[in-house]
């Protein structure tokens, strides 16, 4: 280059600065421009248009950051240099942060529009000087295409990289606030909509939006609101903001989504919200989105070729209310609304779902509400994690009662059931409380009441009608019917394709071991069964159970034992509850024979005149006839009752003998009821009690005043077994008891006024509870326990032997020797958990002793 040249050249350059510097200067003047252009082209002559560019696009980044930036951070500063109580008290004023965001995009986006405006100059000048050029020997189409973009990303890098921490806070809390804002002016005819008919909801709600929402026309409360918003959002993406910006709207569309959910949710679990949230998701956010999108040109038609390409998902919607067909990023928007909404009601359920299964059935609303969130979300094992937590913290503690325990299983059972009905989660679910049970004393006796009860197995009789699993063996008995024509519907070759084209694989959380679904049948009965381990438990539970409600009858009314018994035979089989029939037919039997026998002793009274006034009639007698080897073991008390009940026995059992010979009668007289008549100065007081309590009060028609072993003595009875027994007469105020000539021998004295009756049992009533709380302990029939321990104990022999010749053996071992070498009779048939109890008890006599999990003999 030579000399004159470059002295040229240098001063088009400063020329060029000098004007640079005066259009970024100037206020508003553009008049530069034409003096401009010829300095640009000589400078691109000499081939420095990229020189030209740059250095134009530093001198507006000097002016952007000393003109703009630094005015626009400072309306923040205060928010930013704030302690944490002083933010609260900004968030608190009703106008921040609108007005100062309003205020500071406006000013910067005035610097930035005249900014692009002196871009435009510049561009200007190259482009005619690309156009004066034919040949283009100089390409600074380059230069000029780029240079807009250019200053755009320099704004955006300027503001980002001088952006503080706290302002994506405010924007949040702007459109918090605004969305709040338009969610008020819209909930007054939503919530009229919910009030009033729900048919016109999609009539009612286009209306408005309609009317509210019009960005092009009205000035309305909403359509302000949302063109106030618009401009917000668009200064802040022109600014570069774009990720910043939707991130804040998005995140407070989602806060708001998130209180409605919690709003309609709340803890009434009675009503469905899902199809409420729903309605709202499209009468407020959508509504909101579309004129939003609409304003910033976003909103492009579904159906245009414009859209690019589409998300599979995203097949063609039916119309929205107000909206008509979505656009593709409205579609969006709506999906992940929805997903949002179905997660969080989902989460909200899934915590509460303890207190839901509670409430079941009456909260069968919110389950139908979860089923439908987690086949939407998929988060089923979310729902197991959160639900075993709250088991075992809640429900699976010593304070609850066996009963509450097997509610709630039910209960969980039949919620689960809807929720899942293959049963998959349910057996993870289940386990933990199976387990648990199974550790319970009663555990068998609690199930057995809730088959047989219909209460449901609460001694109020107050239990929920889904607590009783007496509907559970009548749908067996409906089931059962049906069988044969499932059967020849599953022959169908037809239906057997249409089945295996639906098929579908386990989810991941089923247990392999368990079988596949589509074999698996949620029974409840059958996940009873399986907490005891066997039938045969439940079985024999349920025996002794019915043999002391049937000793305990004082009539043969037993259609409800029949009916309960006709069910179970469908569901354990009829040989297993045979003997259980047999001593239903002994009551059928004792009715027949009690009215024969009554009837016949009824002729013989006439025949021979005043036999019947000699002692007691027949008629109050009626006697409950068993047939001992089918009926568990009996629990046996002698004791010796007067002389007339004695004779009116006697003539009894002559009858009997003669009507069903050789067959004899031998009377448990322990067992029964007796109904007394106790006179007083012509007033009588009516007592119904056990036969032990009549023969001790009717000893006192012979004298009024015994002592306690003459009067032990006479009813043939232990003095410890008395005194607990008289004592229901003295707490009744019938008898009073004095000292007597020994110190454990007391005298007792029947009462001669009926005031000295309510005297003395208004003084003993606190005894009377509690001898009627000791007499229900009192049980007639051997327990399950009593009788395995009984049976057990011809094994005890054989378990000594075998720790004295091994020293010390496992559960499991001693288990399977004995299975192996008791095989005479009495066989070895106990299951693993009866062997443990018998051992248990063993270790409590001291006869064992266990160490390390190894029993071995008590040294």
């Amino acid at each position: 280059m030579e000399r004159d040249d470059a002295d040229c050249t240098l001063a088009s350059w400063a020329q060029f600065c000098s004007l640079s510097n005066e259009l970024l200067g100037g206020d508003g003047d553009l008049s530069v421009g034409p003096r401009l252009a010829p300095v640009v082209a000589d400078l691109c002559t000499r081939g420095l248009a990229t020189l030209v560019r740059d250095y134009f696009l530093h001198s507006l980044e000097e002016t952007f950051r000393s003109n703009a930036v630094k005015k626009f951070w400072q309306h923040f500063y205060p928010y930013c240099n704030a302690s944490a109580a002083d933010r609260i008290k900004f968030c608190v004023n009703e106008h921040w942060p609108e007005e100062i965001i309003s205020r500071a995009l406006e000013d910067i986006c005035l610097e930035k529009s005249y900014q692009e405006k002196c871009v435009r100059v510049l561009v200007h000048a190259l482009q005619s000087f690309e156009d004066r050029t034919p040949k283009r020997k100089f390409k600074v189409v380059d230069c000029s295409s780029s240079l807009m973009p250019r200053y755009q990303l320099m704004v955006s890098s300027v503001l980002l990289t001088t952006l503080p921490l706290s302002f994506p806070e405010i924007l949040n809390v702007y459109f918090k606030k605004k969305l709040e804002e338009l969610n008020i002016i819209m909930a007054g005819s939503y919530e009229s909509d919910q009030l009033g008919n729900n048919e016109d909801f999609e009539s009612s709600n286009t209306f408005d939006w309609n009317s509210e929402m019009d960005i092009d026309g009205q000035v309305s409360g909403g359509s302000s609101l949302v063109k106030n918003i618009g401009k917000v959002v668009h200064d802040l993406r022109c600014l570069g903001f774009i990720s910043m910006t939707e991130d804040a709207y998005s995140s407070a569309i989602i806060w708001l989504l998130k209180s409605k959910v919690y709003e309609l949710a709340g803890d009434d679990y009675r009503v469905p919200v899902l199809g409420n949230v729903k309605k709202w998701i499209q009468a407020v956010p959508l509504q909101f989105l579309h004129a939003l999108l609409s304003y910033l040109g976003d909103s492009v038609d579904y159906a245009s070729g414009s859209s690019g390409l589409k998300s599979p998902l995203a097949s063609r919607p039916s119309s929205f209310p107000g909206i008509g067909v979505p656009s593709e990023a409205l579609l969006r928007w709506h999906m992940r609304l929805e997903y949002f909404a179905y997660e969080t009601l989902q989460d909200l359920r899934i915590s509460k779902l303890f207190e839901i299964i509670v409430d079941y059935p009456e909260s069968s609303p919110a389950i139908e509400d979860l089923k439908l969130c987690l086949e939407y979300t998929g988060q089923h094992s979310k729902l197991v994690d959160s639900f075993i937590s709250s088991l075992r913290y809640r429900l699976l503690t010593a304070g609850a009662s066996t009963n509450d325990i097997l509610h709630q299983y039910v209960s969980t059972i039949k919620a689960l059931r809807t929720i899942d009905p293959t049963g998959v989660f349910l057996e993870a679910v289940g386990e933990p409380i199976r387990d648990y049970l199974r550790g319970r004393k009663d555990t068998i006796k609690c199930i057995v009441t809730m088959l047989t009860d219909g209460s449901g197995g609460n001694a109020s009789g107050t239990g929920n009608a889904g607590d009783n699993l007496l509907e559970e063996l009548n749908r067996d008995a409906e089931n059962q019917e049906n069988t044969d024509y499932d059967n020849h519907a599953n022959i169908d070759e037809k239906q057997a394709w249409l089945n295996s084209e639906s098929w579908e694989p386990d989810p991941v959380e089923a247990d392999p071991l368990k079988g596949s679904r589509n074999r698996r049948k949620v029974d409840i009965l059958g996940l009873m069964v399986s907490i005891i381990g066997s039938k045969d438990q439940l079985v024999n539970e349920y025996r002794v159970m019915l043999a002391e409600k049937l000793l305990s009858k004082s009539d043969f009314e037993i259609d409800s034992d029949i009916r309960t018994l006709e069910l179970l035979k469908i569901h354990f089989g009829e040989s297993s509850m045979q003997k259980c029939e047999i001593m239903l037919n002994d009551l059928i039997d004792s009715k027949r024979t009690n009215s024969n026998i009554k009837t016949s002793l009824l002729k013989t009274s006439q025949t021979v005149p005043g036999q019947e006034e000699a002692g007691i009639s027949h008629d109050v007698l009626d006697a409950t006839i068993i047939s001992s080897n089918f009926w568990p073991p009996i629990q046996t008390e002698d004791i010796v009752v007067p002389a007339s009940v004695d004779q009116l026995l006697s003539d009894y059992a002559k009858r009997f003998h003669q009507i069903k010979t050789p067959r004899k009668l031998l009377w448990k007289k322990n067992l029964g009821t007796v109904k007394l008549e106790l006179e007083f100065e012509g007033r009588s007081m009516q007592f119904t009690v056990a036969p032990v309590h009549a023969a001790i009060i009717m000893r006192f028609q012979e004298k009024s005043s015994w002592t306690s072993k003459t009067l032990a003595t006479e009813i043939g009875i232990p003095m410890d077994s008395l005194n607990r027994r008289i004592s229901f007469w003295t707490s009744k105020g019938v008898l009073t008891e004095s000292a007597g000539p020994d110190a454990d021998d007391h005298t007792f004295t029947v009462v001669d006024s009926m005031s000295d009756v309510n005297k003395n049992s208004t003084v003993n009533e606190r005894l009377a509870e509690y001898q009627m709380t000791e007499e229900e302990g009192e049980s007639s029939v051997a327990s399950v326990e009593e009788q395995l321990k009984k049976e057990m104990t011809v094994y005890e022999k054989f378990i000594i032997g075998m720790l004295t010749n091994f020293g010390s053996m496992s559960l499991d071992r001693i288990h399977n020797t004995l299975k192996m070498f008791c095989i005479a009779e009495p066989s070895y048939d106990k299951s693993l958990q009866q062997l443990q109890s018998f051992l248990s008890g063993l270790v409590a006599d001291e006869k064992l002793e266990t160490r390390d999990g190894l029993y071995l003999l008590k040294r």
